[in-house]
């Protein structure tokens, strides 16, 4: 018996050590049965299987992705149980929220390496990274460096999503203290 949960879908064994998966797409899943023919002079036929490799991989293999997660996305293996992506302006909004993400965790290892390796060689006294956030700094406070951070960040954050809104927009004269050029041809993101 096969039981549809969200769009996939769960094979449930049957009371002999055999799957009934009469409502399955089998097309999907690669399987393939036929009866193979009696050798001469028995009477006997066997059951054969044939398990094939899908068109393009899933992230569980059998399960055939969503119509709009066409594999043209890079690291897309159809996942999308709740179907966020469905509307094509909130999928792009979401590929760039995972270029963001994917960078703020490249920027997180190199800062961990980096310190790392100045507390290890002796070059400056420096906390393990899991416990920087408990040291209170001399040159300023706590609030100090969250009000300073939050201006920081919220200003590229505005900067950024202007860009996605309005692509090109911040390569215009005047909007990038004079850095506009640099950034000119990038696509938003």
């Amino acid at each position: 018996m096969a039981v549809a949960v969200g769009r996939g879908f769960l094979l449930q064994p049957s009371s002999s050590s055999s799957f009934i998966c009469n409502d399955v797409n089998k097309s999907s899943i690669g399987i393939t049965s036929a009866f193979l023919p009696a050798k001469s002079g028995t009477t006997r036929r066997y059951l054969a299987t044939v398990v094939r490799a899908q068109q393009r991989p899933t992230w569980l293999p059998g399960l055939d992705p969503p119509p709009y997660l066409d594999g043209t996305l890079a690291g897309d293996f159809g996942f999308d149980p709740l179907g966020l992506g469905e509307d094509p302006e909130s999928l792009r909004w979401y590929v760039q929220a995972e270029l963001v993400h994917a960078r703020f965790a490249m920027a997180g290892v190199a800062g961990i390496l980096f310190t790392d390796l100045l507390r290890v060689t002796g070059i400056r006294e420096l906390p393990v990274w899991y416990e920087a956030g408990a040291v209170e700094f001399k040159f300023a406070s706590t609030r100090t460096l969250f009000i300073v951070q939050l201006l920081l960040m919220g200003f590229a954050e505005t900067k950024r999503y202007m860009d996605y809104i309005s692509p090109g927009s911040q390569t215009k004269e005047g909007s990038f203290f004079g850095l506009e050029a640099a950034l000119e041809g990038l696509e938003p993101g």
